[in-house]
Order: structure tokens, then C-alpha cells, then sequence
């Protein structure tokens, strides 16, 4: 983990987003945050020692998804499926699909493994296998604020956590998506899908992978406009509706791509529910 003094900072961006406005000046207490996102590696340590079972590998409850299709209230996760060519961008239905027994170890579904990527972030965990691991690990998920705070690296009011622009003499800074997204990636960062973590420079505040690979759950409740543009799947896979609880998601992920989602940002934020897991959702953890 790192160790930040705390102190004030301007938190979101009026740039891009309406719901990462208005910039206003936040202030944090002193805090540490893990240097990366949590691992597959690690995740399964806490998974071998608690016998926990997350969100994806449960069934659904069917009264709380009455409209749902019966065929999807099996245990399962969202999966990104690249498009074999253009598509309309209004329907992310075109390239998330529910993927019946994909989870954490099976992250396309059935026949797929982790295996090789024990140092990637770990993926398909809903907000609650993020609290439950970080209480294993005496932590907890960072606030909003404080993970922005962190993210930033001492860089105030910059587009990313490196500077304004999107590459550094050329050099690729996170893993996002380069071409025309969904169907055409050009890989210019050496990965299609996640990638191991630290692979990328560190911030200023020597934090990894706080732009692009994976978004993060927070511990806030997501306020403000929804976004009109989400790359983080649809509203909800199983149709839960409004009742369903959301929190503020962080940091883009590699499916981030400035011809779609140009949200591989610290300022960037969408709303997820909690019940929610996916391909590209991870999370790191704070001790306070």
C-alpha cells in the first residue's frame, strides 16, 4: 500500500461528462491505498481461506428480477463481446451479453480459466465480494473522493494521471482501447482484454492502474445524472430495475476507447448496481 498525508484537491471535470461536474475543491483525511488493483491471486487467497462464494456464482433471486428472462436467473456474469464489424453505439446489448457460469475463475464462461493471470485484476465481482474481501484483509473499498484523490497523483486538474495529453512522448500510459470500438481493436498498448497489473508507470503517488484495465468500486452512493453514454454494460442485466442499489464506479477500464468512452480518467465515474458483475469491474482497497 501507499501512504497520502490527505489534503485538498479539485475533484471531477467539466470537460467531458455531465455527471463528472461541477469541479469542485475536496478535502481527505490521511490514508492508504493498496498500489494496484486487487488480483486474481490475491482474490483466491481470500476465496481458499473464507470459502466465500461471490454474487456470479449464486442464482438469482426471481422475485427480485420479475421481469427478467427465466433463462438468464442462473448463476452468470456480463462478458464483453467484440462486434465482428461496426455497429450502432445506443445499444450496449450489441456487445455485453449474460453469460451463464462465467465468474472470477471462468471470466468468458464455461471452458475459460484464469490460469496466467494470476497478477491481473481480478473481474466479475459485484460490490459485495469488493466489502467482503476487504474486510478479510482489515481494509475497506476508498470513497469516492479518495480514490480520486489518489488516482490524480499530485496532478490537479489534469486529464489523466499522467498529464493532458493522452500518450507521453508517444508511449502508451494505461491499457485502453485503441480503434474503432467494439469491433476494432488495434492493441497499440500489447493487450486485448485486462493486463498484469504494474505493467504501466505508476502515478506520481506510485499507484498502478488507476486509468483504464479495470473500474473500481467505490464505497459511495452514486449521485448526480446517469450517464448517457455507459460503457460499463446495460442498466442492469437482469432487468432489477430502479429499487436496486448503485454505487459510484472508478477509473475507465481497457474497453475504454475515445471513439466510444473517453473515461480512462481519474474524474471520470458511472453508476453500477451493486448486484452487478462484469468483465471489466474490479476493485482496491483503503485502510483509513
Amino acid at each position: 500500500m501507499v501512504s497520502l498525508d490527505g489534503g485538498t484537491f479539485f475533484m471531477g471535470s467539466e470537460e467531458f461528462y455531465p455527471e463528472e461536474s461541477p469541479v469542485r475543491e475536496v478535502a481527505v483525511g490521511a490514508f492508504a491505498i493498496d498500489r494496484h488493483p486487487v488480483t486474481v491471486a490475491e482474490f483466491r487467497r481470500f476465496v481458499t481461506e473464507t470459502g466465500h462464494v461471490t454474487v456470479a456464482e449464486r442464482s438469482p433471486e426471481p422475485e427480485q428480477y420479475p421481469d427478467a428472462d427465466p433463462d438468464l436467473l442462473v448463476p452468470g456474469s456480463l462478458v464483453f463481446q467484440g462486434t465482428p464489424g461496426p455497429v450502432r453505439l445506443d445499444d450496449v446489448r450489441a456487445w455485453w451479453s449474460y453469460v451463464p457460469g462465467a465468474c472470477w475463475t471462468a471470466p468468458d464462461g464455461p471452458g475459460s480459466t484464469v490460469r496466467g493471470r494470476h497478477r491481473h485484476p481480478v473481474t466479475h465481482v459485484a460490490f459485495e465480494d469488493a466489502h467482503a474481501y476487504a474486510q478479510w484483509a482489515c481494509k475497506e473499498l476508498p470513497t469516492e473522493a479518495e480514490w480520486e484523490y489518489a488516482a490524480r497523483g499530485g496532478l490537479d486538474r489534469k486529464r489523466f494521471a499522467w498529464g493532458d495529453d493522452v500518450t507521453v512522448g508517444g508511449r502508451m500510459m494505461a491499457n485502453w482501447w485503441q480503434g474503432q470500438f467494439p469491433w476494432q481493436n488495434t492493441r497499440e498498448d500489447g493487450y486485448e482484454g485486462t493486463s498484469p497489473v504494474g505493467v504501466f508507470p505508476p502515478n506520481g503517488f506510485g499507484l498502478f492502474d488507476v486509468c483504464g484495465n479495470v473500474w473500481e468500486w467505490t464505497a459511495d452512493h452514486f449521485d448526480g445524472v446517469s450517464p448517457g453514454r455507459p460503457c460499463c454494460g446495460p442498466d442492469h442485466a437482469l432487468g432489477g430495475g430502479p429499487q436496486i442499489e448503485r454505487r459510484a464506479i472508478k477509473g475507465g477500464s481497457h474497453l475504454c476507447a475515445p471513439s466510444y468512452c473517453l473515461r480512462f480518467r481519474p474524474a471520470a465515474r458511472q453508476s453500477e448496481t451493486v448486484d452487478t458483475s462484469t468483465s471489466h469491474i474490479g476493485f482496491r482497497c483503503v485502510i483509513r
